[in-house]
């Protein structure tokens, strides 16, 4: 086939790199902003933190004016680069100098002084567990096992590695020549480390672990132990017909064994340090209070800095806008300096942007979920999408997802997500549309409500929801109830 050349027309659409910037600036959360900032900072001299407060008459002005074409085009080295370099916009004087942008919120300018975010500090899971090994008399060998061991346990408190495996870790990794009965030994007394149940191989031994040391609270502990360890099976399926029958139990017998199991923790590193990720503060990114039956929203900006172009830059552009004579280096210096210009002033453009482009967002969804912030009832939530708020706010739909995936709001009934309040719509026997988030409500109430001896079943709950007007089928409601964490029927029966 002959090679051939053509010239072809062709529209593409590319994101300039202030697009890119500002979507990227979106996805922060407010929690992470000063330190995004700071290093915007570290990586361009020219921004720099506005410590004296200086407000400029005219700073929305000029700031953010779009920087000329010859401005955006890369430089190829030439002697023509250099050539009517017009400084002029970059040194006016008195109030048309180049704008600060103020970053933080001045309606309740008290509330932010000296006010910091909280930081939890604790030792992590890892560090609890060698701070007992410390305790313990070991010889160097043994202390290097015990070390391999520990750092084999996973998140949760198990060791789900083979003895085996550690040994042959320490052979090839550490030149240790051990045997699986001295590691097993070791994992014995780790194993009576705190929390109870660390360093089990499964869920029974970890449950066994706890219960052992229980064993001074008396017989109810006692028949625990039996249960866990000849009927465990029975007890995760809740079948506990078998397990009375078994160990020969009445009613309220077995209703103290079984009050003994489900007190023990199932997952005994989850609740410490910082493997406990539930623990984590939520900082959140909007207010919302009720002012008489008015909603005010407001955007949390405490921990955003005030930002200005930096005076030295601009100083230097003025000395060169002063000076007579201009050689080769001292331009290459000012165009440097332009460049630094713009670039923190197309940062603070976007920060800008990012405030107002979450504003907009948020209250499109607070006329749109008026009812539920001012209730804070779940079956007053309307349904909405993402598109709902794309048109409202004249947004791209990819961009209000940006926003609602990493963001939360403050409000007098807690503290949400702003994914939550979106949902897909159900239809009434009336015809009306309903939010599938009042759905689920009702259906954690109704499963909130059930007789625990004699759960309801989801062919159950699908009849009583027909009941209530709401046009559900079965797999519909097995589905919800899946993403509500909710077991089936059998699982959660109690006695």
């Amino acid at each position: 086939m002959a090679l051939s050349q053509s010239l072809q027309q062709r529209m593409l659409q590319k994101l300039s790199p202030q697009q890119i910037q500002l979507m990227k600036l979106l996805q922060v959360p407010t929690a992470s902003l000063e330190v995004r900032i700071k290093e915007e900072m570290e990586e361009n001299p020219a921004l720099e933190l506005d410590e004296d407060k200086h407000e400029d008459a005219d700073e929305m002005k000029d700031e953010f004016s779009e920087p000329g074409e010859e401005e955006m085009q890369e430089k190829d080295g030439s002697d023509d680069e250099y050539e009517n370099i017009d400084v002029s916009e970059y040194v006016q004087e008195g109030d048309d100098e180049v704008g600060d942008y103020k970053l933080r919120d001045e309606n309740y300018p008290e509330e932010d002084d000296g006010r910091q975010l909280p930081f939890k500090t604790e030792a992590s899971f890892y560090e609890l567990l060698n701070d007992q090994l410390g305790l313990l008399k070991l010889e160097e060998k043994e202390h290097t096992i015990a070390e391999q061991i520990i750092g084999s346990i996973d998140e949760d408190g198990y060791l789900r590695r083979e003895t085996a495996a550690i040994v042959d870790d320490l052979a090839f990794r550490q030149n240790i020549i051990t045997t699986p009965e001295e590691t097993e030994a070791l994992i014995k007394r780790i194993q009576q480390f705190d929390p109870p149940g660390v360093a089990a191989r499964n869920l029974q031994e970890c449950l066994l672990l706890q219960l052992y040391r229980q064993k001074e609270e008396g017989k109810p502990v006692d028949i625990a132990i039996r249960a866990i360890t000849k009927y465990f099976d029975e007890f995760t399926k809740k079948h506990y017909e078998k397990i009375q029958r078994g160990l020969n139990l009445d009613d309220d017998q077995l209703r103290d064994v079984m009050q003994v199991i489900v007190r023990l923790n199932p997952k005994p590193g989850g609740t410490v340090g910082e493997t406990n990720k539930a623990g984590n503060y939520v900082v959140p990114d909007f207010f919302m209070l009720n002012n008489a039956g008015k909603l005010e929203l407001t955007l949390n900006s405490r921990n955003a800095p005030e930002l200005r172009i930096s005076e030295g830059y601009r100083d230097m552009l003025k000395e060169y806008d002063r000076g007579a004579k201009k050689d080769k280096r001292q331009k290459e210096a000012v165009l440097f300096i332009k460049q630094k210009i713009d670039s923190a002033r197309w940062f603070i453009d976007a920060i800008k942007q990012r405030q107002h482009t979450l504003l907009s967002t948020m209250n499109a969804i607070m006329e749109h979920q008026y009812s539920f912030f001012l209730t804070g009832d779940e079956t007053e939530l309307n349904p909405m999408i993402l598109k709902d708020i794309a048109e409202k706010t004249n947004l791209d739909i990819s961009t209000v997802s940006r926003v609602a995936n990493s963001k939360f709001v403050q409000t007098e009934f807690g503290t949400y997500r702003l994914k939550f309040f979106f949902s897909e719509s159900l239809s009434t026997d009336s015809g009306e549309e309903v939010s599938t988030r009042e759905v689920k409500k009702i259906l954690s109430d109704m499963i909130e409500a059930e007789e625990k001896k004699h759960p309801l079943s989801d062919e159950r709950l699908t009849e009583l929801l027909q009941e209530k007007g709401y046009n559900i089928a079965r797999r519909t409601v097995a589905k919800y109830r899946e993403q509500l964490n909710i077991s089936v029927a059998r699982l959660r029966k109690q006695l």
